[in-house]
């Protein structure tokens, strides 16, 4: 019999131009999750169209950054709502947004996704740059409603990535300094 998954993770990366470092650190992260056995793991790239890249993960990351076309426009609740299928257990699931936030969709449509997602339960990290590039450009002002929402967002070196995974999936309290 198959075992069963303990955890589902989701990643959500903007395949928006301004987030091409990102998008390779996550592309190798995807990749890793999803040759964990306990992690059901989901990949997806967004611009104003998604592209969901699970099938090239179980593969190579090269895979992964072949599906990806690095583009214009952003609408990141599109995105967030296509991910939410993958979410059959909300207190065993962690959806990491890989985004600069720049939102051309529904900002409203977004947040509120992103409150239930956290009110049901899934662990949510907004990571505005996966990089060791120092400070990304993001968009503040919806960084501040998310971070109101009690969903940790902030920028994250590639070395600090597991241990903040692991420190989410344990349930610990975020601090971004840490992960700085």
């Amino acid at each position: 019999t198959k075992k069963m998954k303990e955890w589902t993770v989701i990643i959500d990366m903007d395949q928006s131009g301004s987030m091409a470092d990102s998008i390779i650190y996550a592309s190798i992260m995807g990749t890793i999750f999803a040759s964990i056995p306990a992690l059901d793991t989901h990949v997806v790239a967004f611009d104003t169209e998604v592209v969901d890249l699970t099938d090239a993960c179980q593969n190579d990351p090269v895979d992964v950054l072949f599906g990806v076309q690095l583009g214009g426009g952003t609408d990141i609740n599109k995105s967030v709502h296509y991910c939410s299928q993958f979410i059959d257990n909300p207190k065993k699931s962690l959806f990491i947004l890989i985004s600069d936030l720049y939102e051309g969709g529904v900002e409203a449509a977004l947040l509120r996704r992103l409150r239930e997602f956290r009110e049901n339960g899934v662990k949510v990290l907004v990571l505005l740059a996966l990089s060791d590039r120092g400070t990304p450009a993001y968009d503040e002002n919806i960084a501040k409603k998310i971070s109101a929402l009690d969903i940790p967002c902030f920028a994250c070196s590639p070395n600090k990535l597991p241990e903040l995974v692991e420190a989410a999936l344990k349930g610990k309290e975020l601090l971004k300094e840490a992960y700085a």
